[in-house]
């Protein structure tokens, strides 16, 4: 019978028959490729941790940095910064503007008095053959004498339409290139507006 075998025998026979050789090779694949899996996830969970550490002082480091900052310049300073520098941007554009506005004014008038000026030098000193009797007498060609050394210092003189006197006088310095225009009132006299045009040229 079988029983009648030695029973280690029959376990030999049947572990021979179940060749778990292989077997035994696969799981130890697996044990190593388990070890092998658990010392690169150890590494990398070093790595982790030391970038999160590395991670952790530079937010200290700025947080620091950002509370001396904010503690050295508050919001309230900042907004009292802006708002006085947004008043002179105001201010210097607006006196850009009226400075513009200024030398077109001059501009136009410059030109007036340039066209003036070629109209009574083509003109003469007499001017048109028609005025020139009216222009003869002595007083007349005195003022016209006075007028021309005028000019020849820089300054010409218009007269009011109205009453015909001297109601406006044009000063130009072309060593400062500065022109000033000057109301003449008759309250001041002809010596305050002598000494003014002396200190202007």
């Amino acid at each position: 019978m079988l029983l009648d075998e030695d029973p280690a025998t029959l376990i030999h026979h049947t572990i021979n028959n179940f060749n778990i050789a292989p077997d035994k090779i696969a799981i130890s694949r697996v044990h190593d490729s388990l070890s092998t899996l658990k010392q690169a996830r150890e590494l990398r969970v070093r790595d982790a941790e030391s970038a999160l550490k590395k991670l952790s002082r530079n937010l200290n480091t700025l947080h620091a940095q950002y509370e001396e900052l904010t503690s050295a310049h508050s919001s309230s300073t900042h907004a009292s910064e802006i708002s006085r520098l947004d008043t002179q941007k105001f201010r210097i554009a607006k006196a850009t503007s009226d400075l513009e506005m200024e030398a077109e004014r001059l501009s136009s008038q410059q030109a007036d008095l340039a066209a003036r000026l070629q109209e009574l030098e083509l003109q003469g000193l007499d001017g048109p053959p028609e005025e020139a009797a009216k222009r003869r007498d002595p007083v007349e060609d005195e003022v016209l004498l006075r007028l021309k050394v005028y000019r020849s210092l820089g300054i010409d003189l218009e007269r009011d339409e109205k009453d015909g006197e001297f109601a406006k006088a044009v000063v130009r310095n072309d060593r400062k290139g500065d022109v000033h225009v000057v109301n003449m009132d008759k309250k001041f006299s002809r010596f305050f507006y002598a000494n003014y045009f002396w200190q202007t040229l």
